[in-house]
């Protein structure tokens, strides 16, 4: 599931993804990953993209939050977190501090 979904936002040219261990941190997930898109339409799109892609890998479907409004997008897919931020919205929210996990300006890539 997990590389199901980093693969989508690999192809869909997502921007500054992080990707945090959530194991031994909370019970609602093994991972989250944190990621960015450069506008509305393309946070839209990858949203869309891991969606379809992890229903067309038989991993069922993801309950899915705030895709009408394509600011900030969380897919749970279960064991896997899904954040898709615009990056004025990400560095507001700043989960990657949040969860202990470097912002992605701080990491060398």
């Amino acid at each position: 599931m997990r590389a199901v979904a980093l693969a989508s936002i690999e192809d869909m040219k997502a921007e500054n993804t992080v990707e945090i261990d959530l194991a031994g941190k909370t019970s609602l997930a093994d991972t989250m990953i944190v990621t960015s898109g450069r506008s509305h339409r393309h946070v839209g799109a990858i949203a869309d993209r891991i969606i379809k892609d992890l229903k067309d890998k038989g991993f069922g479907n993801a309950r899915v939050e705030g895709l009408p409004a394509c600011d900030w997008v969380l897919i749970d897919a279960g064991d896997v977190l899904v954040h898709i931020f615009r990056p004025e919205v990400r560095g507001f929210y700043n989960l990657e501090k949040m969860w202990g996990a470097d912002r992605p300006q701080d990491r060398a890539s």
